[in-house]
């Protein structure tokens, strides 16, 4: 039986127009990228952006240190900044919901 192979983990924010911006994780997000995150997390476009998209559709798994930066850099935006979770796992979620990521982001599938 092959085994199943991860991305490896990975970082990237990009703007989708002058007031989107999207960050897009990959692989297995644990506490040695905190520090990454949180350069992401406070770098332009993204701490510009009315809106954010996380997409998080290839991310296997992120721990609780992680997600509650995403929360923190969520709460740290004007609160007419929209955050919108794409494409978590179930565990994923689960997660993001022990920080409350869940109580100021829309999550989608």
């Amino acid at each position: 039986m092959a085994a199943e192979r991860f991305p490896a983990p990975a970082m990237a924010v990009r703007a989708t127009d002058g007031r989107r911006a999207e960050l897009i994780l990959t692989g297995d997000i644990r506490a040695g990228l905190l520090r990454e995150l949180e350069r992401c997390l406070g770098a332009p476009p993204l701490s510009e952006a009315d809106e954010w998209i996380v997409d998080m559709s290839e991310v296997t798994g992120i721990d609780l240190a992680c997600a509650y930066a995403l929360l923190q850099a969520a709460e740290r935006q004007p609160e007419t900044t929209t955050l919108t979770v794409r494409g978590a796992r179930h565990a994923v979620q689960r997660t993001l919901h022990h920080a409350g990521l869940d109580a100021v982001a829309v999550m989608e599938k």
